[in-house]
């Protein structure tokens, strides 16, 4: 499975982004797939997960009311809507995709890793 990223850019804040994730190869039925990022000097973290049918979108608290993510099984294409961008949410983002039925924030249970768009919030 192959994951390609894309959508970042230089915004200022308060504007929005779009990223896209396009999943190609082999996947598995019911996976879930996540967004991650991570900003210079600081570990990787969790910013939002989608499950199979999006019946399940766990996000984290900084993101919450902010950000949505969603999926389009048929297009194999992973969003995340990015609104109301603040200066903090500068990182490299990166699409992840699990090989079963996990949309949760650890991500020892993603499988697969897209290679990460730069998004960079100016004020």
């Amino acid at each position: 499975v192959q994951l390609q990223a894309s959508g970042g850019g230089s915004v200022q804040v308060g504007a929005s982004l779009r990223l896209s994730c396009v999943a190609s190869g082999r996947t598995s039925t019911n996976n879930g797939m996540g967004w991650f990022r991570q900003a210079p000097g600081k570990e990787r973290e969790f910013v939002a997960a989608i499950s199979w049918s999006g019946g399940s979108t766990p996000y984290a608290d900084s993101v919450k009311g902010r950000f949505t993510i969603s999926r389009d099984r048929a297009k194999g294409t992973l969003y995340l809507q990015m609104n109301g961008l603040k200066p903090e949410d500068t990182a490299v983002y990166y699409c992840a995709a699990a090989n079963r039925a996990y949309s949760g924030s650890d991500s020892t249970q993603y499988r697969y890793w897209g290679q990460g768009t730069q998004v960079t919030v100016s004020s």
